[in-house]
C-alpha cells in the first residue's frame, strides 16, 4: 500500500503538483479576465439581480432555481479547504499567502463564469428527463472530442470519491471523535444514512437541501468567525497591514515562525485559493447546468458568485481569524504528527539570527541541514542525544517522548531525519501547527474560550458533509454520460458505502489519488474552454443584446 501510494504522489508531482499546472491554470484565467475585458468586476451587479431571478423567463428548462444552483455548487467547494486549507496556506508562506489566496479567487470568477457558460450551453436532457450537463457535453457536442469527453466523465467519477466523499467523512468522523468522543464507525453510520436519503432524491432533493444548508453553514461560521476578530480588534489593522506589506518581500521571521520568501508565499497562495473554489475544475458547471435558463450567459454569471463567496468573503474570514488570534505563529502543545517530524544532526535554535537563516535556508531547500541517522538516545522521555527536533516546520520545545502512556528510557532508530519505526512510540511538545488543528486554536482566542473548537467541528462537520452531497451529484452525472441513466442508482449506492468505510480507515491514498484526478479533470476543460473563446465572446454579446430588449432603458456593460 505503502509503495502504491508513493507511485501515485510520484505521478501527482509531474501533474496535480506542478508548476507548470498551476501556472496554466491561473494563466487561463488571466486571459479570460483580459479577453473579456474583467467580467468579475463589470457584471457582478448583473450576478446578483439574475440570482433573484432578474432575467427568468416562463417555459425556461432545468431542474432548479438560479440560487438552487449556486448553492448546490457552493457546497461542493466550500468544504474542508476552507477551515484547513487556509491554515495550512499562511502556516506555510505567511500572512502573504491570504493575498494570493484572495488574487486568485479574482481571477477564477472569470474562470468559473466561462466554464459554465458554455457547459449549460451544450447540456442535454436524460432519458428520465433531467438535465445531464458538464463540460463532457460540449467537448462531446461542440469540439467532437468523445475520447476527451470519456476521460473527463472518468476523472469526475474518481474525484466525486477522491474529493467529495472519502476525506470528507474521514475528517468529519476525526473532528467528532477529538471533540465529542464519538467513534468514528458511529459518526460514519449516522451521516451514511442521512447522505443516503439526500442523494437517493437526485438533484431536486439535494438541490432543497442545499439552499437550506449552505446558508446555514455560512451564517453559523460567519458569526463565529467575527466573534473571534471583534474580539481580537487591536489586531485586525496589524493583521491587514502583514497581508499586503509582505506581498514581494516575503514574511520575515516572528515568534516560532521561520519566514517565507516571495516565491514560497506565492505558490502556497495560488495552489490553495485555485483548488478552494475549483474555478476550472469542471465541476461546479456540471451543477449549474441544471438551472432553469434559456440563456448560458445567465448562469455563467450566477457562477462567477462562486470564487467570490468562497474564498474572497469565507477564506478571507479564516485568515483573519488565524492572523489577529496571532497563533499563526505562536508554538502550542500538541501531539505530533510523524509526516511533520523531522530530526537534525546537531543543536539548532531560533533564539537568533544566525539559527533562524539556517534553518529557513533549510526548509527553503536552499541549503539543507545535515540529517540525523542512528540510534536516538531518550532518558525518561527526554533525548539525550545532540539533535534538534523539528516539526511543522518550526523547532520544537519540551518535547517529550512516550511508549505505552509512560515516559521512554531506551533508544529510537532514525533513517534520514525520520523515525522508522513509528508505532512503538509518541512524540508531544510545543510547535506550530498547521490545517484544521491551527483553525481550531485560533477559534479559541475569543469569547468563546474552549467552545470555539466547538464552533470549528460543527463548521467542519457541515461543509465536509455538503462536498459529499454535491459530488455524489456531480459523480453521478459523469457515469450517466459514460453508462446511461440506470447506471446512476448503482453509483448512489457504492457512493453511500464508501462513504461510511472511510470514516474508519486510511484514506491516504484516495487524497494522493484526488490530486490526479484534480488534474484530469482540469486540464481537459481548461484546453476546451481555450478552443471556445471567440464563441464564448459571442455569447456575451448575444447576452446583452437580449438584456437591452428586455429591459430596455437600462445602460449595460460594453464589449
Amino acid at each position: 500500500m505503502q509503495k502504491l501510494n508513493e507511485f501515485l504522489t510520484l505521478i501527482d508531482s509531474y501533474v496535480g503538483s506542478s508548476q507548470w499546472f498551476v501556472y496554466f491554470l491561473l494563466g487561463t484565467g488571466l486571459f479570460f479576465t483580459i479577453y473579456l475585458k474583467f467580467p468579475q468586476f463589470r457584471y457582478l451587479k448583473y450576478s446578483l439581480r439574475i440570482v433573484r431571478g432578474k432575467f427568468d423567463r416562463e417555459g425556461d428548462k432545468g431542474d432548479t432555481s438560479h440560487f438552487q444552483s449556486l448553492a448546490t455548487a457552493l457546497s461542493g467547494t466550500v468544504g474542508t479547504g476552507n477551515i484547513a486549507g487556509v491554515a495550512l496556506a499562511i502556516h506555510l508562506g505567511g500572512p502573504a499567502a491570504l493575498f494570493w489566496m484572495l488574487m486568485t479567487a479574482v481571477i477564477g470568477m472569470t474562470t468559473k463564469f466561462v466554464e459554465v457558460t458554455l457547459s449549460h450551453k451544450y447540456r442535454e436532457f436524460a432519458e428520465d428527463g433531467s438535465v445531464a450537463g458538464g463540460p463532457m457535453y460540449y467537448m462531446k457536442n461542440r469540439l467532437n472530442m468523445k475520447w476527451l469527453a470519456v476521460i473527463f466523465a472518468v476523472a469526475t467519477v474518481l474525484s466525486s470519491f477522491g474529493t467529495g466523499s472519502l476525506p470528507q467523512i474521514n475528517s468529519i468522523a476525526s473532528s467528532a471523535f477529538t471533540t465529542f468522543g464519538i467513534a468514528p464507525m458511529v459518526t460514519g453510520a449516522v451521516l451514511s444514512v442521512i447522505l443516503g436519503f439526500v442523494i437517493i432524491g437526485g438533484i431536486k432533493r439535494i438541490a432543497k437541501i442545499t439552499e437550506k444548508l449552505v446558508p446555514i453553514m455560512a451564517i453559523i461560521y460567519f458569526i463565529g468567525a467575527v466573534g473571534v476578530i471583534g474580539y481580537n480588534y487591536e489586531n485586525i489593522v496589524p493583521s491587514l497591514f502583514s497581508v499586503v506589506g509582505d506581498v514581494f518581500t516575503g514574511t520575515a521571521a516572528i515568534g516560532g515562525f521561520l519566514g517565507a520568501g516571495f516565491s514560497f508565499a506565492f505558490n502556497r497562495g495560488v495552489n490553495r485559493g485555485l483548488f478552494s473554489n475549483e474555478a476550472g475544475q469542471g465541476s461546479a458547471p456540471i451543477a449549474h447546468a441544471a438551472a432553469r435558463a434559456h440563456e448560458p450567459v445567465s448562469e455563467g454569471l450566477v457562477a462567477l458568485l462562486e470564487p467570490f463567496i468562497d474564498t474572497i468573503i469565507i477564506c478571507m474570514l479564516t485568515g483573519m481569524v488565524i492572523l489577529s488570534s496571532g497563533v499563526w505563529s505562536q508554538k502550542i502543545d500538541n501531539q505530533f504528527q510523524y509526516a511533520d517530524l523531522v530530526i537534525l544532526k546537531d543543536t539548532y535554535t531560533d533564539q537568533n539570527q544566525e539559527g533562524v537563516k539556517a534553518l529557513h535556508e533549510h526548509f527553503s531547500g536552499k541549503q539543507p541541514l545535515e540529517l540525523f541517522s542512528g540510534n536516538l538516545s531518550v532518558t525518561d522521555g527526554q533525548i539525550t542525544s545532540p539533535v534538534t527536533i523539528l516539526h511543522s516546520r518550526s523547532v520544537a520545545e519540551d518535547v517529550v517522548v512516550r511508549s505505552k502512556g509512560v515516559n521512554l528510557t531506551g533508544e529510537i532508530q532514525v533513517q534520514n531525519g525520520k523515525v522508522t519505526n513509528t508505532e512503538k512510540q509518541l512524540f508531544s511538545g510545543k510547535s506550530l501547527i498547521h490545517s484544521a488543528p491551527l483553525t481550531t486554536e485560533a477559534f479559541t482566542k475569543s469569547w468563546f474560550g474552549d467552545y470555539g473548537r466547538y464552533i470549528v467541528s460543527v463548521g467542519i462537520l457541515l461543509f465536509a458533509f455538503s462536498t459529499a452531497i454535491s459530488w455524489s451529484y456531480y459523480g453521478g452525472r459523469a457515469i450517466t454520460f459514460l453508462f446511461g441513466v440506470k447506471a446512476d442508482m448503482y453509483f448512489r449506492i457504492v457512493y453511500v458505502i464508501g462513504f461510511f468505510l472511510a470514516s474508519f480507515t486510511d484514506t491516504t491514498i484516495i487524497w494522493t489519488l484526488s490530486g490526479i484526478t484534480i488534474a484530469l479533470m482540469t486540464i481537459p476543460n481548461l484546453f476546451g474552454i481555450l478552443m471556445l473563446h471567440k464563441e464564448m465572446k459571442s455569447e456575451v454579446s448575444l447576452f446583452w443584446k437580449e438584456w437591452i430588449n428586455r429591459f430596455p432603458g437600462e445602460k449595460v456593460p460594453k464589449d
